[in-house]
């Protein structure tokens, strides 16, 4: 895996997030932008919201369009108020909310001749996958691993998360990229 940060710098990018949360849901001073050489440069970054070990928003980009902390910056605040599958995160909501921030490695295109090959060639808990067909694409998080564990049941929910048959997988037509995070997340409230 190419990225490497620091626990320490980990703290940081956490922090950060809590921060332009907080500015954005109660006012008062922006964060200021974190100007480290690290954190200036393009990465791919997802921020993930939970209350009460549930989900409460999940948004990011798979393409290093933007300096780190500004992709936490956007991210952190897309995830509260702009995840559709949720209503906008509200002030008294965020002290129970835990943040979780992933940085990914460049995707790379994962070659398969179908179903079969695909299951060897996955990493249960370490790959993150992208899946695409027809114009349709979904990705899922190496962390989803943990709630479906098979590769069988996460590529099902991946096509199903991508509004495809959940068969879509066994294609060896369907596009199948791997990336890899390095995740940073709060301690639990």
């Amino acid at each position: 895996m190419e990225i490497q940060f620091t626990e320490e710098q980990g703290r940081v990018l956490l922090q950060f997030a809590r921060s332009t949360l907080t500015y954005r849901l109660s006012g008062g001073k922006p964060p200021a932008p974190l100007v480290k050489p690290d954190f200036l440069r393009k990465r791919a970054v997802f921020v993930t919201l939970t209350k009460a070990g549930s989900l409460r928003g999940c948004i990011g980009n798979l393409d290093p369009v933007l300096p780190l902390w500004e992709s936490v910056r956007d991210n952190a605040v897309n995830a509260a108020i702009h995840d559709h599958r949720f209503p906008p995160l509200t002030a008294k909501e965020l002290d129970s909310v835990t943040i979780e921030v992933s940085v990914l490695t460049q995707a790379k295109t994962l070659s398969h001749t179908g179903g079969d090959d695909l299951v060897g060639k996955l990493r249960v808990g370490v790959d993150g996958v992208v899946l695409r067909k027809d114009g349709r694409s979904a990705t899922f998080l190496p962390q989803v691993w943990e709630q479906l564990v098979t590769p069988e049941v996460f590529l099902e929910q991946l096509c199903a998360k991508a509004g495809l048959s959940k068969e879509t997988w066994q294609s060896a037509d369907v596009s199948i990229e791997t990336y890899q995070v390095e995740c940073f997340s709060e301690r639990k409230p």
